[in-house]
This record gives structure tokens, sequence and C-alpha cells, in this order.
């Protein structure tokens, strides 16, 4: 019996509000699609210093977090390992442009949503458009 304690990874998203809509990368990296701007938190980062770093990696935007949106804790939400993300909602000004492990980035409306989001983010966006939590 492996006693060896495993836990779920802790990841960071950032809901961008920006010019009428909100931000999404096109992930370079598996699993592919399209993203909510974020990563993995860094040992010694609260997790509002990692989703200020994320968002400038991703978009290269200066962010300003408004608040917590929610915590998604599925199992199955990542095909690559149990992660727990929280979400913020941020606010950016400038011109966004695609950086990191991010292909593509672009500013999407309820209406605009791309058909193809990765992970759990295409009901993070509309819990988000849906004003739940």
């Amino acid at each position: 019996m492996d006693l060896t304690p495993r836990n779920p990874l802790i990841t960071v998203d950032a809901l961008i509000e920006i010019d009428g809509g909100i931000i999404l990368i096109r992930r370079k990296n598996p699993p592919y699609g399209w993203a909510i701007p974020g990563g993995f938190v860094d040992y010694g980062e609260t997790l509002e210093e990692a989703v200020v770093r994320e968002a400038k990696e991703e978009t290269c935007l200066d962010i300003q977090i408004i608040r917590q949106f929610h915590t998604y804790s599925d199992p199955g939400r990542d095909p690559r390992h149990h992660t727990v993300t929280t979400m913020f909602i941020a606010k950016a000004t400038g011109i966004p442009s695609a950086a990191d492990d991010a292909q593509d980035i672009g500013v999407f409306t309820r209406d605009t949503l791309p058909e193809n989001m990765a992970f759990d983010h295409r009901q993070v966006v509309e819990d988000y458009f849906e004003g739940r939590y």
C-alpha cells in the first residue's frame, strides 16, 4: 500500500474584463483549446500574486483584481491531473498579446465564445456571464 500523500495541484485563473468582453487565450500545449488565462501557483506565492503573474505572462497585460469569483475543484476538470483553481475577476487596459504558452488571444462576449474550450472553462465563463457566485 502506497502511503505517499497525494494532493491536488493549486491553480489560478483570471476572467479579465476588457473592451466589453473577457480575454481568452488559445493554448499552445495540451490540452488544446481556448482557455481563461492562468496557471499554477508557485511555492511561496499568494493566489493574488500568482494570478497577476500568470495574466502578465500569457496576455502581456497588468491586471487589477476586482474580486475572487469562485473555486472549481472537480477532480476531472483537468485531464492531466487533479487541480483546484480559484478564479478571479480582473480589469486591464492596453492591448492584449499572446505570450508564454498562449498561441493566440482574443476578446469574447457571451455571444461570441469559441467552440473549442479547454478544461471546464466553458462552464466557468457561463457561470460568470450568468452572474453565479
